[in-house]
């Protein structure tokens, strides 16, 4: 009768001649975090700053709104009115529309700041580990070579 090799032994020897390091791992999930807290900041300031924008509009709009529902004597001065209040909503809409592409430029020009800070920091840390990860399987098979 044919008799199984012990596998168990072979893998548990090769595990150990190469070591994993999960602390490159735990280093990744940490700078994934941190990258997030940034972006996430980026994120909420843009949203309070443009909540900020459209609350700024509304109130100007309804202040506006209030000159034209006054009653009026003369029903020319009904046309007036509105005429007054649809050149004032499409000025304060250019104003706003302008501030509005002012927070979306910021949010895409700190978001690609991050980004490149982030490709920086990644390819950094992938140069390390991978001359870490050579070191030790060199040095791993210079000792399996050496049994």
């Amino acid at each position: 009768m044919a008799m199984n090799q012990d596998f168990t032994a072979v893998m548990k020897d090769m595990m150990g001649a190469f070591p994993v390091d999960t602390s490159n791992m735990e280093d990744a999930f940490k700078n994934t975090a941190a990258l997030n807290e940034k972006l996430s900041s980026v994120a909420l300031g843009a949203a309070e700053k443009s909540a900020e924008v459209s609350s700024k509009w509304a109130k100007e709009t309804l202040a506006k709104l209030g000159g034209m529902s006054t009653g009026q004597a003369d029903p020319a001065d009904y046309a007036k009115s509105l005429t007054d209040f649809a050149s004032a909503s499409a000025e304060v809409a250019a104003e706003n529309m302008a501030a509005f592409a002012e927070i979306a430029k910021k949010v895409q020009m700190d978001t690609v700041e991050l980004m490149m800070a982030a490709g920086k920091d990644i390819s950094e840390e992938a140069a390390t580990v991978v001359k870490k990860a050579t070191a030790d399987v060199t040095t791993a098979a210079k000792k399996a070579a050496t049994k």
